[in-house]
């Protein structure tokens, strides 16, 4: 059995054409995955399948054409642009003799790396541990082999049986520990609804700008940087807009595919989004796959809740695209998008308006609430 190495960086990477569309999109974010993990590309394989291969997802002429691109160019790893089975990247390694690793894997070690938060690395640690319970099989030849145990394990429990084991009392303590810090949470959301502050979170695809905006708006100094999932932890500042109290929540990136793991671990800060009153679904305007990654982001939030929550589009980067500043309302006079650069700053006094717009709705439906009368004429609370 293939003994896996403890680290690879040169890698090869695999883009299949399942039928999905816009391959090409799906490669260069594949790539920026890879390099935001560290890795140096060395080689990309691709082609074209009507289905997955049960055994070897990419069929065994495929696979081969990837072991040459390995001994080729000396790389030590493969990263399939796909979610493998366990069975399948059992017999991937056996066959290519090196670590292989799909989307789902790269993903959560970038998160792995960009958690800086104590709740943040419980979450990713959390989301790592369930991925790795349905492969413990894989990578080790000693699990075969029965350990009689004193303390740990009952006489003649395998080594496999004992991982599982750990691993499930781990995942039990960190889902405590962040019930505990959702908990918390909560007394600091009620907190905030009883001070009647619209509460406003910033959503979008990974690398759409969302840091550079909030930073631009609050002058938090939040990390920024052009690369996927910059920033994974949820920052809340106090924003004063045209008088009215706003508080302005930056959220982890969405992607496409986006792990389950990964959104059941995150729950607890996803809710953050479910909750707020008001979502800025921040859009990368210069992107040519920007329809695809607003549907990617719906679905997300379609996942943990927040489907209903107002929406208004931040058309962003404008000044990639030289578009003017400017706010776009629909039917009813309703705000639809607003269109501005985070980085140059043109356009966020729209957005500004827009807030404080907003909030003084919220305020003017909230006090309708507060003076409604009920039926035998008496004012009410709602």
């Amino acid at each position: 059995m293939f003994e896996r190495p403890a680290n690879g960086e040169r890698a090869v990477l695999v883009q299949l054409d399942l039928g999905q569309d816009a391959i090409e999109e799906r490669l260069s974010e594949l790539k920026l995955l890879a390099t935001s993990a560290g890795a140096s590309i060395e080689a990309v394989v691709q082609g074209r399948r009507a289905a997955p291969d049960p055994k070897l997802f990419a069929g065994s002429g495929k696979v081969q054409e990837i072991g040459e691109a390995l001994r080729a160019h000396g790389a030590d790893i493969v990263i399939f642009n796909h979610a493998l089975s366990p069975a399948q990247q059992r017999n991937l390694e056996r066959e290519l003799q090196c670590m292989v690793i799909d989307r789902t894997a790269l993903i959560l070690d970038i998160f792995a790396q960009r958690a800086r938060s104590h709740e943040g690395k419980l979450q990713v640690e959390l989301a790592q541990l369930q991925h790795l319970a349905t492969r413990l099989v894989r990578g080790w030849t000693h699990l075969e082999r029965q350990k009689g145990g004193i303390g740990l394990r009952g006489p003649g429990e395998k080594q496999l049986e004992t991982d599982r084991r750990l691993l499930g009392n781990r995942v039990k303590l960190l889902k405590s520990r962040l019930a505990q810090i959702e908990k918390q949470r909560k007394v600091r959301r009620r907190a905030r609804e009883r001070r009647d502050v619209l509460s406003v979170s910033l959503v979008g695809y990974t690398n759409a700008g969302k840091s550079t905006l909030f930073n631009a708006l609050t002058k938090a100094g939040a990390y920024a940087a052009d690369q996927l999932f910059a920033t994974l932890d949820t920052t809340s500042r106090r924003l004063f807009v045209d008088g009215e109290n706003v508080v302005l929540s930056d959220t982890v990136g969405f992607i496409r595919d986006l792990p389950h793991a990964l959104v059941a671990a995150f729950q607890a800060t996803l809710e953050e989004t479910a909750e707020a009153d008001l979502l800025l679904h921040v859009v990368d305007s210069a992107s040519e796959d920007r329809d695809a990654q607003i549907q990617a982001v719906n679905e997300v939030l379609a996942e943990i809740g927040a489907a209903d929550v107002p929406q208004i589009l931040v058309w962003n980067k404008i000044d990639l695209t030289h578009a003017r500043p400017a706010v776009e309302r629909g039917d009813c006079d309703k705000l639809r998008r607003v269109f501005l650069s985070a980085r140059t700053g043109e356009g966020l006094d729209l957005l500004r308006s827009v807030l404080a717009e907003v909030a003084r709705a919220a305020k003017s439906e909230d006090a309708g609430r507060m003076s409604a009368p009920s039926d035998d004429g008496i004012s009410v609370q709602t």
